[in-house]
């Protein structure tokens, strides 16, 4: 069992910046592929961006977060981190950390095995 706990979500405004910080226990972190999903109220559970096990070194965005959100995780520290910059009210959604027993999960969400409770993110126009 990997049990994930996120944090870090808040209200902001449009153009500003949040850390979101999903931490991990249970079983070796550094085994495990993260990711991170959002849904919005009434919709779908979407990709964000996913980091490979080994050295982090892989990783995906969904088109609309490239070049403005950046996965990032710390082994040491069984910590996964969403840096998000220039924030849009279309960002509004909870935000999910993921885990997969595999080196690279994807942005398919039947391939995570563990999901955290969800922080919420609110940007104001």
């Amino acid at each position: 069992q990997v049990q994930l706990v996120e944090s870090g979500g808040g209200l902001v405004q449009a153009g500003g910046s949040l850390r979101l910080s999903c931490t991990a226990s249970g079983r070796t972190f550094s085994s495990y592929a993260m990711a991170w999903f959002r849904q919005a109220p009434g919709k779908e559970r979407d990709f964000v961006a996913c980091i490979s096990w080994r050295d982090g070194r892989s990783y995906g965005y969904a088109d609309s977060m490239k070049g403005r959100f950046t996965i990032s995780r710390d082994n040491a520290k069984n910590v996964v981190y969403l840096r998000m910059n220039s924030l849009k009210p279309e960002d509004t959604a909870v935000y999910y950390c993921a885990a997969a027993n595999t080196d690279y999960g994807g942005s398919y969400v039947g391939r995570y095995d563990y999901w955290g409770q969800g922080t919420q993110v609110t940007v104001s126009p």
